[in-house]
């Protein structure tokens, strides 16, 4: 018999889903299981609930939580039933799981309820146990139940790593989307970038057509590997060669029919870091993709869902739908969107941004010192922390050598101590036989915030027109208590 549903039960069945069941958000490699084998047995048990709707697939280095919100958006605003499944979150577990209502013309999405979190886990919590699931695997097929449940007509799924193996790698998309591929996860994806495309374009299924937001001479040849040999009856049949890469997309190679709208919508987007022209070009080539005959061809029961979106896409005089580029324009307040370029406060001009390793943090680290070149500020203060299993090494040269350091830690086993961190950056300053910028330690986030606005105040006391910004970032879990304080 269930149990009966209250917010202490829930509090502490949550509190136990994390212990018992490992999270990568918390616990790191460990919680990593490679493989689908439990997932797929897992889905036949569920009654494969991911089948009763058409699915977006994306994966990639960087870049995929701002491309999942977006197309979730733009196709909400076409009029879909559009689910979004994420990771990690930021303050609440059910962030992970999305509805936003086109039909109705929601602008605002709704969450999983704590309800229904707690029926899924009292429903299945033995079957946790017997497949010895983990905290990703469990949470996937919540997300593909609820959607289910919840009759939506499309999701857009984000893999949580890599992509081979990835729990969300049993769904059979209308299209798959690989954002970008850069060093990170190397312990588990490989230690070369072709290796790591190849995890990550374990996404690509037959003749399903396969967005790439960026070409890269390493790794384009395993996608075009990838897309024929999936598609070929034979390795050696060379026949339809020309027609099976039709199938692949090199966003940057391409120009999407709303693509001479870049500059205005990239002025009055919420999403204001710098890689967002990048996303918008991998997003913009997708929705071409989705309403176009390949989509069609590969599901035909998207017929009808792709004709919506392509009359949303253009009106009939073809021009550009307001309604559609509205909603990519306002991803972050339609979506509840969090951690990207996120303005913070205004006293002191604070900054919070996820990006997490070398490939991403080298567009923020740039965006802040164009920042300071076009007098958006002044002075810089960056707070920074990072997991432990990152490569701060290959983080260190980009830094601004022109700002202050408050290096910290977040909550969690998973965080590197900010007197390591502290001691490792001075390491590779004296091994680059470079001068240290200044910086110091704090304990925890709310005291390194704290230590930033007192450092603000006194640089403002000194000179009043100066304009101070501070940056926080390194890791979501140190972005999540910024902005929860």
């Amino acid at each position: 018999m269930m149990k009966k549903y209250d917010d202490a039960a829930y509090a502490a069945m949550l509190d136990r889903l994390f212990v018992r069941f490992p999270s990568f958000q918390k616990d790191g490699a460990q919680a990593y299981k490679p493989g689908i084998d439990r997932m797929l047995f897992f889905d036949q048990l569920a009654g494969h609930p991911h089948r009763k709707y058409i699915a977006v697939h994306i994966a990639g280095t960087n870049g995929k939580g701002s491309v999942s919100n977006m197309i979730a958006s733009a196709l909400a605003a076409s009029g879909l039933r559009t689910g979004l499944y994420t990771s990690p979150h930021i303050h609440d577990f059910r962030e992970r799981m999305r509805l936003i209502d086109g039909r109705s013309g929601a602008s605002s999405p709704e969450f999983i309820s704590k309800e229904e979190v707690w029926d899924f886990v009292q429903k299945w919590g033995l079957t946790f146990d017997h497949l010895d699931l983990s905290f990703f695997e469990i949470t996937t097929m919540m997300a593909f139940d609820w959607f289910a449940s919840r009759q939506v007509d499309v999701a857009v799924i984000e893999t949580g790593l890599g992509g081979r193996f990835d729990s969300t790698n049993i769904i059979s998309p209308v299209l798959s989307i690989i954002t970008n591929i850069g060093f990170d996860h190397c312990s588990m994806l490989g230690n070369t970038l072709p290796e790591i495309a190849f995890e990550k374009a374990g996404i690509i299924k037959p003749e399903i057509p396969v967005v790439i937001g960026e070409s890269d001479p390493e790794t384009d040849p395993v996608f075009e590997r990838k897309v024929l040999y999936t598609n070929l009856p034979e390795p050696d049949y060379m026949g339809d060669r020309q027609k099976i890469m039709q199938l692949l997309t090199f966003a940057d190679r391409t120009e999407p029919s709303l693509w001479h709208m870049k500059d205005a919508i990239l002025k009055n987007m919420d999403l204001q870091g710098v890689c967002q022209r990048k996303n918008l070009r991998t997003v913009l080539a997708s929705l071409d993709v989705l309403s176009s005959d390949m989509s069609v061809s590969a599901h035909p029961q998207f017929e009808s869902l792709s004709r919506q979106l392509r009359q949303a896409c253009h009106c009939a005089d073809g021009l550009p739908a307001n309604d559609l580029v509205s909603a990519i324009v306002h991803t972050a307040s339609r979506m509840d969107f969090h951690g990207r370029w996120e303005k913070i406060s205004d006293h002191p001009f604070t900054i919070a941004d996820i990006g997490h390793n070398a490939h991403g943090l080298k567009y923020n680290f740039s965006q802040l010192k164009q920042y300071r070149n076009d007098g958006i500020c002044t002075d810089l203060v960056i707070i920074y922390g990072a997991a432990a299993d990152k490569d701060i090494e290959a983080v260190f040269p980009l830094m601004p050598s022109d700002a202050e350091y408050i290096f910290t830690n977040a909550s969690g086993k998973r965080a590197l101590p900010a007197s390591e961190l502290l001691e490792r950056y001075m390491k590779h300053c004296a091994d680059a036989g470079i001068k240290p910028a200044p910086a110091q330690c704090a304990g925890n986030v709310a005291e390194a915030m704290s230590l930033a606005k007192a450092r603000t105040e006194e640089i403002l006391a000194g000179r009043p027109d100066a304009r101070p910004l501070v940056y926080v970032g390194g890791s979501t879990y140190i972005v999540a208590e910024a902005l929860s304080k």
